[in-house]
């Protein structure tokens, strides 16, 4: 298989983690591409006509997108779900972090175009604001309920992977205050499959 990757991106870090708990990293090819809103990569965009990564390339000819696809995907390859509870509550409560992570990334992302990315007379603060407030408010939810989910499952590693894109580009300083959220990060950051894709380098625009 060969993953389309890039090395500061939150959705492409959970696919490859998710890879790595799942014990298939050494069957992952992984390829670095830059994409941008304000560039496009032809051939990322020649597999995904959104222009995004991650997109894999399965051994079979398929082509897949986006994380949660890729990550469901690979964990079917076990013949029985890892990340992905068949139990009805643990599998919609795995689903459902993974889509508040989702909306984490998405407005740290719209943060960061407002506050740095887009030229200056074109910013616009109140936008800004606004989707910070959705990360402080996921972020407050997140050290009420941190403590009652344990699991390493797909919901658990899409919050960790955002956190770490979250603290990596400055957004929020989502440890302040929340000493639960911290702790579980923390111990979450030690494990092998988050030690090994680190995040770096800066998007190219």
């Amino acid at each position: 298989m060969k993953l389309l990757y890039q090395t500061h991106s939150p959705y492409a870090r959970k696919a490859l983690v998710a890879a790595h708990e799942l014990g298939l990293a050494g069957s992952v090819q992984v390829i670095h591409h830059e994409t941008s809103p304000t560039r496009q990569n032809a051939e990322v965009f020649a597999l995904n006509p959104l222009g995004k990564v991650p997109v894999l390339l399965c051994d079979d000819g398929q082509v897949l997108f986006d994380s949660s696809v890729i990550c469901d995907y690979l964990d079917s390859l076990h013949g029985h779900p890892m990340l992905i509870p068949v139990d009805s509550k643990q599998r919609y409560r795995a689903l459902q972090w993974q889509a508040l992570a989702q909306g984490m990334a998405d407005a740290g992302i719209a943060v960061r175009w407002e506050a740095e990315r887009r030229p200056e007379s074109l910013r616009w603060p109140t936008m800004r604001d606004g989707q910070l407030q959705k990360v402080i408010a996921a972020c407050d939810f997140l050290e009420r309920e941190i403590g009652t989910h344990a699991a390493v499952d797909i919901g658990t590693i899409a919050i960790a992977t955002t956190l770490s894109w979250i603290e990596f580009r400055g957004v929020y300083p989502f440890q302040t205050g929340r000493p639960h959220l911290s702790s579980w990060y923390a111990a979450f950051c030690a494990r092998p499959s988050m030690r090994a894709t680190t995040l770096s380098g800066d998007t190219n625009d």
